[in-house]
C-alpha cells in the first residue's frame, strides 16, 4: 500500500493524460478502461504487482505495458513515464482492410463464462471500413445492443483467443447475411492451416448443394477498446426461414400430428434436452457407444415428444445396424441425398470429428419424413492425421482411423450397396464439375490474399506463424485426400 500511495502522491504533481478517442483503441497502459493513462492506472498496476496477478493474454493484457507477457515493476515504470509525457509503443491494432466490429461490455466486464445464464450485455457497432458491399451499423455515439458469452468446448478452454456467441437486441443483416439476432464470433484459433478449414468446408457444402450452409464473413474485432484479432462472424445453426427451414415446434407439445416434425438435433452437444440410445444395442454397455442427441430447438420436452423422437431414432439405429448390405429399410428413416453430400464434404476435409460431434440433423413434419443431415459445422479437426501419421494417412476413409473420437453410424451405413452407389454417383458429378466451378487452388489463393493483412495483424496480437507455409500445407493435404478419393469413387465398383 505504501508503494501505491507514494506513486500516487508523486504523480499527482505531474499528471499528463495520454488520450485516445473512445471510438478507437485504448492506449497501452490504460488498465481501467477510461481511455487515459493516469494515476488510477498506476494504482491498479501496483495492486496487480503486489498481488502477483498472473498474466493472461486476453483479460490482463492491458496490465502488460511492456508487452513481455509478465506483470511486473517494469510495467509500472513505463506507465509512470507515460503519465509524465513519455510516448508508449502503440497497442496492436486491426489491419484496416476488413470491417471492424466494436463491442463494449457493460462495466467493461471480462467474458469468462460460456454458460447460458452468464450472458453479458454490451454495446456494439460495425464499421465497414470502406467496404461498400457491407452496411455500417450503429456508431460510437449511437451504439446498438447485444448479449455476449463464451462458446465452444476445446476452443474455449485451450486458447487465449476466445470464441463468442452473440445475440443482438434486434435483428440485423450483419455483413450481408440474412436478418437475424443469433451469430457467433469464431477466431478459429485451432486452425493452423491459414484459417482455411471452415472456409473451404463451408464452401464445399454450398457447392455440393446441401440445403443450408452457415454464412460467414471475416471481421476484425475490438473488445472493450482492445484489438482481439481476426474473427469469422458466422451464422449460428438454428431453426429459421433462412437457416434450418423446418416447422417450429412448441415446448411440451402433445398433438400427435405436430410432434412428427420440426426436430433439429445435434450429436454430442449436451446443451439441451438429451435423447440417449445405445448404438450397438446387442453389445455390453459402453459410454463411447452411446448416441447422445441434443434437441436444439425445444427447451422442454413433453412425454409425447420424447417418446416419439426416441422411438424414431431407435428404429433408425436398428435399421442401420442391419448386416444385410442390400437392405434398404434404413432409408425409411434416413434421407440419402443429404447424407451422401454431407458425408462427401467430411471426407474431402478429412474431418475426424465428422459423425462424432458437431453433427446436425433435422426432420420435417410428417409420418413419412426422414432424418436429413446438415448443416455442416466446425471443421477444426480436419487434416489432423497428416501431421501425426504422415500424408499417407489420408489414404483412408476418416472413420477407418479415428484418433480421439468415435464416429457414429457412418461405418455401418457405408456397407450398404445403395449408399455406396449414391456416393459414387454424387462424387463423380461433383468432381467432374471441378467441385461445381470452385477451382480449388485459385479459390484458396484468392481467399488467403483477401485476409492476409488481417491474419498478419492477428499474428502480431497473438502469435507468429508462416501464412504461406500453412496455405501450401493445406493444399497438399486436401489434394492428397481428393486424389485418393478419386481412386475409390471415380470408377464403378465397391467403395
Amino acid at each position: 500500500m505504501k508503494i501505491r500511495l507514494t506513486i500516487s502522491l508523486t504523480l499527482l504533481l505531474f499528471s499528463y493524460l495520454f488520450m485516445a478517442g473512445q471510438d478507437g483503441l485504448r492506449p497501452r497502459g490504460d488498465v481501467n478502461c477510461d481511455w487515459e493513462v493516469n494515476i488510477a492506472d498506476i494504482n491498479e498496476l501496483a495492486d496487480a504487482v503486489m498481488s502477483q496477478t498472473a498474466y493472461h493474454a486476453l483479460y490482463t493484457y492491458a496490465l502488460d505495458v511492456t508487452g513481455d507477457k509478465e506483470i511486473n515493476i517494469a510495467d509500472i515504470n513505463l506507465a509512470i513515464g507515460a503519465v509524465l509525457g513519455d510516448e508508449l509503443p502503440p497497442m496492436p491494432s486491426y489491419s484496416g482492410t476488413l470491417p471492424v466490429m466494436y463491442i463494449k461490455t457493460e462495466g467493461y466486464q471480462d467474458i469468462v463464462s460460456k454458460e447460458k445464464e452468464d450472458y453479458i450485455h454490451a454495446d456494439w457497432w460495425l464499421d465497414n471500413m470502406g467496404h461498400d458491399e457491407f452496411e455500417s451499423l450503429g456508431s460510437p455515439d449511437a451504439p446498438l445492443g447485444l448479449l455476449i458469452k463464451g462458446r465452444g468446448n476445446y476452443t474455449w478452454t485451450n486458447f487465449d483467443q476466445k470464441p463468442y456467441r452473440i445475440k443482438l437486441d434486434e435483428k440485423h443483416k450483419l455483413m450481408g447475411m440474412s436478418s437475424n439476432r443469433h451469430f457467433c464470433l469464431l477466431p478459429h484459433a485451432d486452425d493452423h492451416l491459414a484459417k482455411l478449414k471452415n472456409t473451404i468446408g463451408f464452401e464445399l457444402s454450398r457447392r455440393i448443394g446441401l440445403p443450408y450452409t452457415p454464412a460467414q464473413e471475416p471481421v476484425e474485432v475490438v473488445l472493450n477498446g482492445q484489438y482481439i484479432g481476426l474473427y469469422f462472424l458466422t451464422e449460428k445453426p438454428r431453426v429459421g426461414k433462412h437457416r434450418v427451414n423446418i416447422e417450429e415446434q412448441s415446448n411440451k407439445e402433445t398433438d400427435p400430428s405436430i410432434i412428427t416434425g420440426g426436430w433439429f438435433l445435434e450429436l454430442n452437444s449436451f446443451d439441451g434436452p438429451m435423447i440417449y440410445i445405445q448404438e450397438h444395442y446387442n453389445q455390453p454397455y459402453n459410454w463411447d457407444d452411446m448416441l447422445c442427441f441434443d434437441v436444439v430447438n425445444i427447451d422442454t420436452l413433453s412425454r409425447e415428444q420424447k417418446n416419439y423422437i426416441t422411438q424414431f431414432l431407435t428404429n433408425a439405429n436398428v435399421a442401420i445396424q442391419s448386416q444385410d448390405v442390400s437392405s434398404t429399410e434404413w432409408e425409411q428413416y434416413i434421407d440419402l441425398n443429404t447424407l451422401v453430400k454431407h458425408y462427401i464434404v467430411g471426407e474431402i476435409m478429412d474431418d475426424l470429428e465428422h459423425f462424432s460431434g458437431s453433427l446436425f440433423m433435422y426432420k420435417q413434419r410428417g409420418e413419412d419424413s426422414k432424418l436429413c443431415f446438415g448443416p455442416v459445422w466446425d471443421f477444426g479437426n480436419s487434416f489432423t492425421r497428416a501431421p501425426i501419421f504422415g500424408v499417407d494417412s489420408l489414404c483412408y476413409f476418416f472413420y477407418e482411423q479415428p484418433t480421439f473420437s468415435n464416429p457414429h453410424w457412418i461405418k455401418e451405413m457405408s456397407k450398404f450397396a445403395n449408399f455406396q452407389q449414391a456416393v459414387r454417383e454424387c462424387w463423380q458429378e461433383f468432381y467432374g464439375s471441378d467441385f461445381n466451378g470452385m477451382h480449388l487452388d485459385q479459390f484458396i489463393d484468392d481467399y488467403v490474399e483477401s485476409i492476409r493483412p488481417a491474419i498478419n495483424a492477428n499474428a502480431a496480437r497473438w502469435s507468429d506463424y508462416s501464412l504461406d507455409h500453412q496455405k501450401n500445407e493445406f493444399k497438399q493435404y486436401i489434394h492428397s485426400k481428393i486424389d485418393w478419393l478419386q481412386t475409390q469413387w471415380g470408377t464403378s465398383g465397391n467403395q
